[in-house]
């Protein structure tokens, strides 16, 4: 964590006295006797936080502050007064100030206002770092987010079969990102302007199938699920991908298709068709080591989307991430970083949510699925009858199973 202050104080034994509280406590100290001292520290990238005395001789501590957020709206800064009136403070937080401290300053309360402080820096300093990354770089580099052996080779198989026109297999877990990896897939192909459709395989008619392959044409076809296909869909789609086309098939499956062509649940010609390039994504608990770097990418995705300061995140809350199998894979671990982002914590990662603190849409969705998941109970995983009690469309009702990734076959038998 950043661990630097640019204390500034004309008075050099309130400075020094200040410095050494600073220092014994491990941090570093740039010291300044005045604003002229002090604004050639203040850059867009300064690696801590700025702790002002407000009244100095030429330009006072709020002209201070006034010079740091023209240069860095997020640095903070902290400011000082021996006076400790009021209206001071009231003006020193309604300009930005990060808190208002009034000297002489308790030890105590100076370290924990500091370090509260250098922590807020370091996570802005992280996000930062975390979004020029995304920024540079070909698809993979900026969408495929991992530091371990795996997320690496994992990139490596993106990128080799990108340089190719043949028919890809993604398999992966539940929540693993297949549809992800189908559109780096897509976008390390060529053009990015070219068509990208994405079509769910569960409930997908022929017309609907047919209808997809005209949309992608010149561009790129992703069938998620493509294991969900119905026996007459997958000889139309085998028909289709032995015809000359302008078009790519993308597969994504988390089931094991050799199995369930074996099985005679899936085409077999269809399956060694699709199975010419197969990429495997590794499920999230064989690469714990990426999990800090992702929640971090993810927490600051959702704080930016709702328009909140990213919560802080300690070495509690990564030991906690840490400790988790993470079933649901990075999707799992999404709507936690989401949670986490609205406050909520990470005390409910293995158990179901309560309605208390959820927005609206999510206490929604929450009851969508659990009508989802009783309708198919009671019809012992009749997916048509439960579609019909439930009074949707076949598609929809498909739909939906796909959103919340509910399988029928689990409530048979």
């Amino acid at each position: 964590m950043t661990r630097t202050v640019l204390l500034v104080d004309d008075d050099m034994m309130v400075r020094e006295a200040l410095g050494q509280t600073l220092e014994l406590d491990g941090l570093t100290v740039i010291a300044a006797g005045s604003y002229v001292e002090a604004k050639d520290h203040l850059l867009a990238g300064f690696p801590g936080v700025v702790l002002s005395d407000i009244r100095m001789p030429g330009k006072d501590g709020f002209a201070l502050l006034q010079q740091a957020q023209a240069v860095d709206p997020d640095l903070p800064v902290i400011l000082l007064t021996g006076e400790g009136d009021i209206p001071t403070a009231v003006r020193g937080m309604t300009e930005g100030a990060f808190d208002f401290l009034e000297k002489p300053c308790d030890p105590n309360t100076l370290l924990s206002v500091v370090g509260r402080a250098l922590q807020t820096r370091a996570l802005v300093l992280e996000n930062r770092a975390l979004r020029a990354k995304a920024q540079t770089g070909d698809a993979a580099a900026r969408l495929l987010i991992g530091e371990s052996g795996l997320a690496e080779e994992l990139r490596a198989q993106v990128r080799a079969a990108a340089a190719t026109n043949a028919e890809v297999l993604i398999c992966g877990e539940p929540g693993s990102g297949t549809s992800k990896i189908a559109e780096v897939l897509h976008l390390l192909s060529g053009d990015a302007t070219r068509p990208f459709v994405k079509l769910a395989a569960a409930g997908l008619g022929a017309e609907d199938l047919l209808a997809g392959v005209d949309r992608a044409e010149g561009g790129t076809l992703f069938l998620d699920e493509v294991g969900a296909l119905e026996a007459g869909v997958q000889y139309r789609l085998l028909d289709l991908l032995d015809q000359p086309g302008n078009w790519r098939m993308v597969a994504g499956s988390y089931r094991d298709l050799e199995v369930e062509h074996q099985a005679d649940r899936f085409n077999a010609d269809l399956f060694y068709k699709l199975d010419l390039l197969r990429i495997r994504i590794p499920a999230l608990r064989e690469r714990k080591e990426d999990i800090p770097l992702l929640f971090r990418h993810y927490v600051s995705i959702s704080s930016e989307q709702a328009a909140l300061t990213p919560p802080e995140i300690g070495q509690d809350a990564i030991a906690q991430l840490m400790a988790q199998d993470w079933p649901g894979n990075a999707r799992a671990l999404m709507n936690a970083a989401m949670r986490f982002s609205m406050g909520l914590g990470l005390g409910q990662m293995d158990s179901p949510q309560d309605d208390a603190g959820l927005g609206l849409a999510e206490q929604l969705a929450q009851v969508e699925r659990s009508l989802l998941m009783d309708a198919l109970k009671r019809h012992g995983g009749g997916a048509s009858a439960a579609a019909k009690e439930l009074k949707l469309p076949r598609k929809t009702f498909y739909d939906k199973l796909a959103r919340h990734g509910i399988r029928p076959e689990a409530f048979r038998g």
